[in-house]
């Protein structure tokens, strides 16, 4: 099973390494049936590849063979060619990024010590640890002034779950490995940090395996999709859109269900869109003059933003005129989405707000534009037709493993 690419965009930062199991096997000792059985797999560097199949197919047997926390019983795998089946676990380890659900935290120590653990391990100085800890705290979306000396228990499930990401970058792997990490938290939390992990690739470019047990989650991470059956089978491993076009068996046909044709707006990112402007304000501004430029320029809304971008709130111009100067009020309940979120993050954030929008925001948060219902449904009805001339066809693609998808 080989990869080829390494995503969609070929200009992205890349700093991962290709992973490759080659003909590897689990089978556990007083047992007559390999957890997995002979899997050839290959991740091209840079990638995020998306394990999933229903429990007890070995897709995390798969994730924890590659760093031998589960050893094979036969087999190689190979980071970047090097065969480090027979190195030691531990160095391995080192070098391999490792995240689990709720983020895995030492619940004695602060965030910033958590951050720090293999750092300190690997002799890293004082300094150099603080400011990969700053880093990396601000590149998950913490402020360290706030965060770096809190203990885990003062935290909520999302913040935690955002710490262990950061602590499993922390010595700058080139791999890292996710085992179901969003699986405990909330569902708004999990699209915030799915969002989280799509920005932090986007910026890092390693190469990343992560198991989980929803498929729309694989389809939204993935650049490609890893589908298993029992014995670690691999029943097609190929792009999501490969996939909800053309499933390679009854047996993915079935797992992916009756709502492929919805499932395609995990597939389309608010980014691929048009979103309209916005009419930023600032706290302290007088607000006639807001609301003289906002009706000049055609608008209803005004997003009132901080110093860095990011949205405080987006009330009407009849709202803004009830004060003389643009209130410092802070929504939490804004309908925001990250330029890197699916459609149907977008639709959902859309069902709870009164704007008939959302507000886009790049990576760090700051306010591009919005999105509104309108072009969002325009999609849908775009794919149920598309859908629709697709009926008659019914045929699958052939698939062993070992093939090129």
């Amino acid at each position: 099973m080989t990869a080829t690419s390494a995503g969609s965009d070929p200009s992205r930062t890349v700093t991962g390494v290709s992973i490759r199991l080659d003909g590897v096997v689990k089978q556990y000792r007083g047992t007559s049936t390999p957890a997995v059985k002979k899997l050839d797999l290959e991740i091209a560097a840079g990638d995020i590849v998306a394990f999933v199949g229903p429990s007890g197919c070995g897709k995390t047997t798969t994730l924890k063979m590659i760093n031998r926390l589960i050893e094979p019983t036969a087999g190689r795998i190979l980071l970047d060619e090097r065969d480090v089946t027979g190195e030691n676990p531990d160095k391995l380890r080192q070098s391999i990024g490792y995240v689990i659900q709720s983020g895995g935290l030492f619940p004695h120590w602060s965030v910033k010590k958590n951050i720090g653990a293999l750092p300190r391990v690997l002799g890293w100085d004082k300094k150099r640890i603080a400011e990969r800890t700053d880093y990396l705290l601000d590149l998950v979306g913490l402020d360290a002034d706030v965060f770096a000396d809190r203990l885990p228990k003062d935290m909520s499930g999302g913040q935690q779950q955002r710490v262990g990401v950061a602590r499993a970058l922390a010595a700058d792997p080139p791999v890292l490995l996710m085992d179901e990490p969003f699986g405990a938290v909330d569902p708004i939390t999990r699209v915030r940090l799915q969002d989280s992990l799509i920005a932090i690739q986007h910026e890092l470019g390693k190469t990343i395996a992560i198991v989980t047990h929803d498929f729309e989650e694989a389809t939204k991470l993935g650049d490609k999709v890893c589908i298993f059956s029992e014995g670690g089978h691999i029943e097609q491993y190929a792009t999501p859109e490969e996939i909800l076009a053309s499933p390679a068996t009854p047996f993915v046909e079935e797992f992916v269900g009756s709502g492929a044709t919805l499932a395609h707006l995990t597939l389309s990112r608010v980014r691929d869109v048009p979103h309209n402007p916005v009419l930023r304000a600032r706290v302290g501004q007088s607000t006639q003059e807001v609301v003289n430029q906002a009706r000049a320029e055609g608008h209803t809304w005004v997003v009132v933003v901080n110093d860095d971008g990011t949205p405080r709130s987006w009330p009407s111009i009849d709202e803004l005129l009830t004060k003389d100067v643009v209130s410092d009020y802070i929504d939490n309940r804004l309908p925001v989405v990250a330029r890197s979120a699916t459609l149907n993050d977008a639709l959902d954030s859309m069902l709870a707000a009164s704007q008939g929008g959302v507000l886009v925001t790049d990576g760090r948060g700051a306010v591009q534009g919005t999105l509104t219902i309108a072009v969002v449904m325009d999609v849908i009805r775009n794919q149920l037709a598309d859908a629709r001339a697709d009926t008659d066809n019914d045929t699958y693609v052939d698939h062993e493993d070992g093939a090129a998808s």
